[in-house]
């Protein structure tokens, strides 16, 4: 699966020309022409990366930034800034608003190729050592949904209170809230629904967001208190 890159930019010549030399260099790409509407993107596409202008109307690049790393899912994700401002203050006021490149227009495409692979090789191998610290837990893990789902089962709760709330689930995410509170790991759940294992952890992230829960055994707990899970 190629990776999932959101293009924001108000100016609908180059955002196609971008768009195309991204696509025939392998890459999955959504495009937005407004900040507003690349909010709602990343909520519902959960990109890799984003590639943003500074200069749009109504929302600017910054202020899309700052609404990005508002929400968690998002303190990470790479964004990479492609804009008509290049002066040497224009790129510091981009870096402390926490941009992770800045690129200049006029651009070379493949700079911007290099950039974005770059980025998103770094991302993907900070997310296999977080893995890789976590797995000394996914037994203990294991164990504390194993013990909500028997303290739940004694008091009858799944049986009491199914659809106490509806949440707006789409079906993949279903999928990973049942495999989730069967006990199942990412890697394990990937393995279930033949995906990556970085697509399960976009959408246990997305679980996270929508449940208003922190960690797995939260979210557990919370799926089958309000009958959530259709297991």
């Amino acid at each position: 699966m190629s990776d999932q890159l959101l293009l924001v930019d108000d100016e609908p010549g180059l955002r196609e020309a971008v768009q195309a030399y991204l696509e025939d260099s392998g890459f999955t790409v959504d495009v937005a022409s407004n900040a507003h509407e690349g909010l709602e993107l990343a909520h519902q596409k959960l990109p890799d990366l984003v590639i943003t202008d500074i200069m749009m109307p109504q929302v600017d690049g910054y202020q899309f930034l700052k609404q990005l790393r508002e929400d968690p899912q998002f303190k990470t994700l790479p964004v990479v800034f492609l804009t008509a401002r290049g002066m040497t203050a224009d790129r510091i006021q981009g870096y402390n608003a926490g941009c992770d490149a800045y690129i200049s227009k006029p651009f070379d495409p493949d700079e911007l190729v290099a950039v974005v692979t770059n980025l998103l090789e770094k991302q993907k191998a900070l997310q296999a050592a977080a893995a890789d610290d976590g797995g000394h837990n996914l037994a203990e893990m294991a164990r504390q949904i194993a013990e909500i789902r028997a303290m739940l089962t004694q008091k009858g709760t799944i049986a009491q209170s199914p659809n106490t709330i509806k949440i707006d689930f789409t079906p993949r995410e279903q999928s990973v809230l049942d495999l989730v509170v069967d006990g199942l790991m990412n890697k394990e759940i990937a393995r279930r629904l033949e995906t990556s294992v970085r697509n399960v952890e976009k959408y246990v992230s997305r679980l996270f967001s929508k449940t208003g829960t922190n960690s797995r055994t939260e979210l557990v707990r919370y799926a089958l208190e309000n009958g959530l899970t259709k297991n």
